[in-house]
């Protein structure tokens, strides 16, 4: 096995956390994320999160304000405000991608890249969500949500090309 790129952060599945590393490996923040409600996987359409190295392929929202909603990896018109207490009925909520996201690539051939297993072309991001109250638990469609503020401070410190270890 090739030797392993340094990671600038690791996103834990188990504890729902993500953390930001330094270069010596130790923890610089934590941070608690929201990953796929349907558990671990790599296949399209299945709405899992994948696991294993991936980097950041692209950055989108330089500049945005908190809660500036995107489609398409293009901020919109549109700004929401993040629910930070859990709501009485989820019904019909729409799942938004808010303030930045950060989109992964696969760094290993028939884990998280090539046919059918690829993340990029699945678009799995790290990115602000307006359901902060729901971090800390599975609950995302596949990519990795985290608190507005919290994906502002990591779009600030993890350039392109950063390495992150999903496990």
């Amino acid at each position: 096995m090739p030797e392993q790129p340094d990671l600038a952060a690791r996103i834990n599945i188990a504890e729902q956390r993500l953390d930001l590393l330094a270069a010596d490996g130790s923890v610089q923040r934590s941070f608690p994320v929201s990953t796929s409600r349907y558990g671990t996987g790599n296949r399209d359409g299945s709405q899992q999160t994948p696991l294993g190295l991936h980097r950041i392929c692209a950055r989108f929202g330089d500049g945005e304000p908190i809660g500036r909603v995107f489609r398409a990896r293009k901020p919109t018109d549109e700004c929401v405000e993040p629910v930070t207490r859990v709501l009485e009925q989820e019904g019909g909520d729409a799942d938004y991608i808010t303030t930045r996201i950060l989109w992964l690539e696969g760094l290993e051939e028939g884990v998280n890249r090539g046919p059918g297993i690829d993340s990029r072309e699945r678009y799995i991001y790290i990115h602000g969500t307006h359901r902060e109250d729901l971090l800390g638990q599975p609950a995302s469609i596949g990519c990795i949500r985290i608190a507005n503020t919290a994906v502002i401070e990591l779009y600030a410190a993890l350039p392109e090309n950063a390495v992150i270890l999903i496990e």
